[in-house]
């Protein structure tokens, strides 16, 4: 994998663009955002998900998908079960994953964060091939943007806690930063 900072878009994985972004007010990237998706809920490599970011969720094949059928939303990038990732948005633009969010006092966290949404639930272990592209792709998103420090890697339930849970506790925090500080070191 590559990114490239010109365009923001990583090489070697797929693309599948969204039209649920836009421009960044500034040109920054300083934080770092973990979700978590599965579409319908708890159901994985249905598709649904690059289907939803697309804005061509058919609302009629699942109860849930008819509720959030009206709903424009994207992230930078979906790391699936088995860990191929998917990029739907330059991180050069803004995706629409945060929603109403503050991070350290500052609103707006889509404005200045790179999403990346992990196929799961708060409750479900997270598979071994996502951790390790997590962290792959991690370390990528911290080579270029450097303002990507630890402390500025969080979850969605961190930037909007009264409305969000992911990535949940099912999510292995320790074991992330542990691989993120054994890759940054000198």
């Amino acid at each position: 994998m590559h990114l490239n900072p010109d365009t923001g878009w990583v090489d070697g994985i797929t693309h599948c663009p969204s039209p649920n972004c836009n421009e960044r007010p500034e040109d920054e990237i300083s934080l770092l955002v973990i979700h978590n998706i599965s579409l319908p809920p708890g159901c994985f490599g249905t598709g649904k998900v690059q289907a939803f970011f697309q804005n061509r969720l058919p609302a009629d094949e699942h109860p849930f998908f008819q509720e959030i059928a009206g709903l424009r939303v994207s992230a930078h990038f979906l790391i699936e079960r088995d860990g191929t990732v998917t990029q739907f948005v330059s991180c050069r633009e803004r995706a629409w994953h945060a929603g109403v969010s503050s991070f350290s006092g500052r609103q707006n966290c889509n404005d200045f964060s790179v999403g990346i949404e992990l196929e799961g639930t708060d409750h479900k272990p997270y598979a071994e091939a996502q951790y390790a592209a997590l962290i792959t792709l991690t370390e990528l998103l911290q080579q270029t943007y450097p303002q990507l420090v630890s402390e500025r890697i969080c979850g969605h339930s961190d930037i909007a806690p009264q409305r969000k849970s992911d990535p949940g506790p099912a999510f292995d925090w320790p074991r992330f930063r542990v691989a993120i500080a054994h890759a940054n070191r000198p």
